[in-house]
């Protein structure tokens, strides 16, 4: 028996944390602890970024997995594949400039754009693992 990695709960761990670290960089910013939010963020973009290298190379040697579900489930599945896909394209220019502009300390554009980074980054997360239980744990799967 060999080893196989476990890609996919390895990618939705990694999502869950992006989606914890989100939270917390919010709820630290908040109540104005800059240091900590920054080290939050920080963490999110570090962990979303080796969520993309572990996704890229599961998918590089898995291919596409499909979805068994049928009737309702199958469109609810394919809606929030959609979105989640859209929008993971759409949130990496985002948070790559939102971040920027918080380390430039260019803050009144930073939170702005961050009204708008945070929430969708968050989205992305969370429908990630989502998507992974859909695919890999639910009861559509075989």
């Amino acid at each position: 028996m060999t080893f196989q990695f476990p890609y996919p709960e390895v990618n939705a761990s990694l999502n869950a944390a992006s989606a914890v670290l989100i939270m917390a960089g919010i709820f630290f910013i908040r109540r104005r602890q800059v240091d900590l939010h920054r080290a939050c963020m920080l963490s999110a973009s570090f962990t979303s970024s080796l969520f993309l290298i572990s996704y890229v190379t599961y998918h590089a040697r898995v291919g596409s997995v499909h979805f068994m579900g049928q009737g309702v489930i199958r469109r609810v599945y394919f809606t929030l594949l959609l979105s989640h896909t859209v929008l993971a394209v759409v949130i990496v220019p985002l948070v790559l400039r939102t971040l920027y502009l918080g380390l430039r300390g260019r803050f009144e554009t930073h939170k702005r754009l961050a009204r708008w980074t945070a929430p969708l980054w968050m989205y992305v997360s969370v429908t990630g693992v989502v998507i992974y239980w859909m695919l890999y744990r639910s009861p559509w799967r075989t």
